[in-house]
């Protein structure tokens, strides 16, 4: 009787891989610039994105 062991080799994702899920679920990205002069705000910009692949949405509906 043989018995073979094998082990698993934990690999770390690429980041094509990581994009893949990310795009697949959908990321939000969201930041804020501020741009100050003598601790007085002149210039304040917010910016958000929401970033999804349009695979899922372009199915056909069943």
């Amino acid at each position: 009787m043989t018995v073979q062991a094998t082990t698993a080799v934990a690999t770390e994702p690429s980041l094509v891989d990581l994009l893949d899920r990310l795009l697949g679920k959908g990321v939000v990205l969201s930041g804020d610039i501020v741009i100050s002069l003598a601790d007085v705000d002149l210039v304040r910009i917010q910016l958000s994105a929401v970033i999804q692949s349009v695979r899922a949405e372009m199915e056909p509906l069943s």
